[in-house]
C-alpha cells in the first residue's frame, strides 16, 4: 500500500503535531513567565529590606565611617534592584485597556473599510 497523500488526508490529522508544538511552546512562555514573576517578588522583598536597613541606619545619630560605608554599599544595592525591577512584566491590567481599544477600533476600521469598497465599487 502507498501511503496517503495530503489530499486524502482528513482536515485534523496534520493540526495535531502543530498542536502539540503550539502547546509546548506555550508551556515554555508559561514557565519563563513563573521564574520572571518569582523573581520581581524576590526583588521586591530584598529591596524593601534593604530599605529597612538603610532607614535604621539613617536614624542613627553617629554617622561613623563604617555606617556611611554601608550605607552607600546599600543604596548601590537598591539601585541594582530597582534597576531589575524597571524591566519587570508588564500588568495585564494595565495592557487590558489598550487592547480592547486596538479591537474596537481596528475592527471599527475594518467595517468603515467594506463598507466604503462597497460604495465605491
Amino acid at each position: 500500500m502507498k501511503p496517503p497523500n495530503k489530499s486524502s488526508q482528513q482536515p485534523g490529522e496534520n493540526q495535531e503535531p502543530d498542536f502539540e508544538q503550539e502547546l509546548e511552546e506555550v508551556e515554555r512562555s508559561l514557565w519563563a513567565l513563573k521564574q520572571r514573576y518569582d523573581q520581581v517578588r524576590r526583588d521586591r522583598t530584598e529591596k524593601a529590606q534593604w530599605q529597612q536597613r538603610r532607614d535604621e541606619l539613617q536614624q542613627n545619630k553617629h554617622q561613623t565611617p563604617e555606617i556611611k560605608a554601608e550605607l552607600k554599599h546599600i543604596q548601590q544595592q537598591i539601585e541594582v534592584l530597582e534597576l531589575n525591577l524597571e524591566s519587570q512584566l508588564f500588568s495585564w491590567r494595565s495592557l487590558k485597556k489598550p487592547f480592547w481599544q486596538a479591537v474596537r477600533f481596528g475592527g471599527l476600521g475594518v467595517i468603515i473599510g467594506w463598507i466604503l469598497k462597497s460604495c465605491a465599487g
